[in-house]
């Protein structure tokens, strides 16, 4: 029988793996959603209770009644953690407002965003807090099953989550009448194919149905009509990976922590041009400059910072004058930026803003699912000015093009995949309007690194050693042994080979 008093022997006499990684090592992150990553096998059942696990469930379950479960998380101001930021209680009230026969528990676990791992890191390290979780949210709505919707691109993860299903179930935490309580609670996996539109909370159900993963007119919340035209909760998997740790502190205890409308921590995966990159989770309210530079130790070769992109490919990009900006909903949106699921793109200044703006459109172009035209049509007119543009063959009404047609794909898209895609135009023409500029009127590229309008010249302290005559795949340099070399630029193709292999200190090879 699970009771208390076998959670509390569990707890005492269980070793976590790794208890040195629990010593604090900077002043700045605080854990919740990632507590136990890295500390506890993901296999142990019991090192997960070691750390409190499966505490909350039991309160729940033997201390509190569904409108208290609601209310504490309401009253914890948890917003979703998987980009709009929705309060979590208003979605589960909803949710359990509906008398109806059957109601649905989902894990959204489809982590798309290029170079985001913080979903993937919980369920692989600390896969039993989203079963305890979502097991506490189908008690508290009404529901007898949930589903985790995970991408088949996460082998270690999939494999985590079954082994933690089949334990939980075991031990009873899953399946029927857990904890003598009477509740039944079932989770089933759903593997996605990876396609980025699946995401979205309408098109991931139509997937789970069986149908072809596309966004629905939302005539209706799916906490009213979701799964299969059922009340249907979904959260993504940080979101869940702080509710245990609500239900056992308390609102109070979980509002202490970052800023007055978004409470809490967020995990965010910081890569791009940064020192130390990797997984962190911060409280709310924390800085770009504290998060940059005492977390990420800077920039890469100790170049100036250019920009900061959060939310993913439907993100904004922050110049660096706003580098003591706080990093939470409401700042976010004011710099033309999201959240998003917690992807952080550190950039340099060799970065070119066009060119980023062309990438992030050409990534979202290539996922749109096709539904509606303005996603589907705008994003391929934006990608072809953008590309027009790093091409050298940009025209100055290019820059009223891409406003207007922003504009319109952010207004009248199906989804919020559609109406975020063009954020990263709308924010580079906002901050960055000269470098679009630059490409046009002068075929120039500031940060030099679009190919097209990039030249390579030979200087005059050229000392003939023949490295770049010898290295070059086209043999466009000519030159005598000693003497100075030119480059034919009509044969040049731009590679940068030259560049690269030039010896001479300051480089004799000038990029321009």
């Amino acid at each position: 029988m699970i009771n208390l008093e076998y959670l509390e022997n569990i707890k005492e006499n269980t070793k976590v793996s790794h208890p040195e990684k629990l010593e604090k090592t900077d002043n700045i992150q605080v854990k919740i959603a990632l507590r136990n990553c890295g500390v506890i096998n993901p296999r142990s059942i019991d090192e997960y209770i070691a750390r409190g696990g499966y505490f909350a469930l039991h309160k729940a379950l033997s201390e509190m009644d569904r409108k208290e479960i609601i209310e504490i998380i309401s009253n914890s101001m948890l917003r979703g953690r998987g980009g709009a930021g929705f309060p979590t209680g208003k979605k589960w009230q909803t949710a359990y407002d509906y008398d109806v026969d059957k109601k649905y528990i989902i894990c959204n676990a489809d982590e798309g965003d290029p170079g985001a791992y913080m979903d993937r890191s919980i369920l692989e390290n600390d896969p039993h807090s989203v079963l305890e979780a979502m097991a506490i949210a189908g008690y508290a709505i009404g529901s007898d099953e949930g589903f985790i919707y995970v991408r088949a691109e996460y082998p270690k993860a999939v494999e985590s989550l079954k082994y933690a299903i089949k334990d939980a179930e075991e031990k009873g935490f899953l399946g029927k009448n857990i904890m003598d309580s009477g509740f039944n609670f079932t989770i089933e996996l759903r593997l996605g194919s990876g396609a980025f539109v699946c995401g979205e909370s309408t098109a991931l159900m139509e997937s789970i149905e069986g149908k072809r993963g596309m966004p629905r007119v939302k005539i209706h919340r799916t906490a009213f009509r979701g799964l299969w035209q059922k009340p249907t909760v979904i959260n993504n998997v940080e979101t869940l990976a702080n509710v245990a740790q609500i239900i056992i502190n308390g609102a109070d205890w979980y509002r202490s922590i970052g800023t007055e409308k978004s409470p809490g921590t967020k995990v965010f995966s910081l890569v791009g041009d940064v020192k130390n990159s990797g997984l962190i989770e911060v409280p709310m309210g924390t800085t770009l400059r504290e998060i940059i530079y005492d977390l990420g130790g800077g920039i890469e070769g100790d170049k100036e910072l250019k920009a900061v992109q959060t939310g993913g490919p439907s993100g904004g990009c922050i110049p660096a004058k706003y580098l003591d900006s706080s990093v939470d909903y409401e700042t976010l949106k004011e710099l033309n930026s999201i959240m998003g699921s917690g992807g952080m793109v550190v950039m340099d200044e060799n970065t070119c803003m066009v060119d980023i703006a062309r990438f992030f459109l050409d990534f979202t172009c290539d996922e749109s699912c096709g539904k509606c035209v303005p996603c589907r049509e705008g994003t391929k007119r934006i990608l072809e000015i953008l590309e027009r543009i790093v091409a050298g063959k940009g025209k100055m009404e290019d820059i009223d093009r891409l406003e207007e047609l922003s504009e319109l794909v952010t207004e009248a898209s199906l989804c919020g995949l559609g109406k975020s895609a063009a954020f990263p135009v709308i924010s580079t023409l906002k901050y960055y309007k000269d470098e679009y500029i630059d490409h046009i009127e002068n075929k120039h590229c500031p940060a030099g690194s679009c190919k097209a309008l990039l030249s390579y010249k030979i200087a005059d302290n050229c000392i003939g050693c023949g490295t770049c005559k010898r290295n070059c795949p086209v043999g466009c340099i000519s030159g005598k042994v000693k003497e100075k070399h030119t480059i034919d630029q009509e044969k040049c193709i731009k590679c940068g080979t030259c560049y690269n292999v030039c010896p001479i200190k300051p480089k004799a090879v000038v990029k321009g």
